[in-house]
């Protein structure tokens, strides 16, 4: 399943439109590149519909949110839609101002996206119209364990009924579900949160991935956030005692670079939530 998705993303190359933030805005690129697509970083009012039309897929990342972009961000979405292009929402720090939240919530109502991307305080913030967050981080109330994914998959999907988009929950634990379907992955490794911007990566990462799959959307994100946390596992094999964080994420982009469909789907850790039906013991 997760195979056929990478060869998809390297044989179409789809070109990515990001709307994304300016931390991250170049190893968001990189990323999109080392997975076979092709970015292109445009956020003036006067060209994004433009741009949006000659591109196959959206990513709207508010990290550094500005009111000169908001505006920039509902045209291109509503342009997505218009072309039936598939369109990522990351909501970084939702939560953290009124800015950030209002904005948020206003692309949700006007846009209709595929995946929504984020943090589970981020996700929470969203479906719940208000909440609070560390900066850009999940609060540790917040944490996907073992002992609470069920409640939390029933959570996210929900909020996939409400939207129609699938979501994407990351952190130690990620969990990518429908209204239907709800996967736990477990790759990765915990020096990824000393980066900045590893969830922004992985959002247009999403983005070339559902934009090459479009009819597998579930599947296709799902191929993304494993090929993410699988890059970050393989990175970390390759630093030595003088390497830091900046060697670091240069060796993830590497990883993704370097990955074969084959070394995805054999490195690959997920597997789906399954409830028990009714009457079941």
């Amino acid at each position: 399943m997760l195979e056929e998705k990478l060869k998809n993303v390297r044989e179409k190359s789809p070109l990515i439109h990001n709307i994304t933030n300016y931390v991250t805005v170049n190893d968001c690129a990189n990323v999109v590149l080392a997975c076979g697509a092709s970015p292109i970083m445009a956020d003036d009012q006067e060209e994004v519909a433009e741009i949006t039309s000659i591109c196959t897929g959206l990513n709207i990342n508010i990290g550094t949110l500005n009111s000169r972009t908001i505006e920039s961000m509902l045209i291109a979405g509503k342009k997505a839609n218009e072309l039936h292009h598939p369109v990522v929402l990351d909501p970084v720090g939702v939560g953290a101002s009124t800015l950030r939240t209002q904005t948020a919530l206003k692309l949700l109502d006007e846009i209709q996206f595929s995946v929504i991307r984020g943090n589970i305080s981020e996700i929470k913030t969203l479906a719940l119209g208000s909440g609070t967050t560390k900066g850009v981080d999940a609060n540790i109330a917040d944490k996907v364990t073992k002992e609470n994914i069920k409640e939390v998959v029933r959570f996210a999907q929900e909020f996939s009924r409400k939207t129609g988009a699938v979501i994407a929950i990351t952190g130690a634990i990620d969990l990518v579900c429908n209204q239907e379907k709800a996967f736990a992955i477990e790759n990765g490794h915990a020096m990824m949160s000393s980066i900045t911007g590893t969830g922004c990566q992985l959002s247009a990462l999403t983005a070339s991935f559902i934009s090459a799959n479009p009819a597998h959307l579930l599947e296709a994100t799902l191929a993304a956030v494993c090929t993410m946390g699988l890059a970050g596992e393989i990175a970390h094999t390759r630093l030595t005692h003088l390497d830091g964080n900046a060697s670091y994420r240069n060796y993830i982009i590497d990883a993704i670079y370097n990955m074969t469909p084959q070394q995805l789907q054999e490195g690959a850790k997920y597997q789906e939530v399954l409830f028990k039906k009714r009457g079941q013991l």
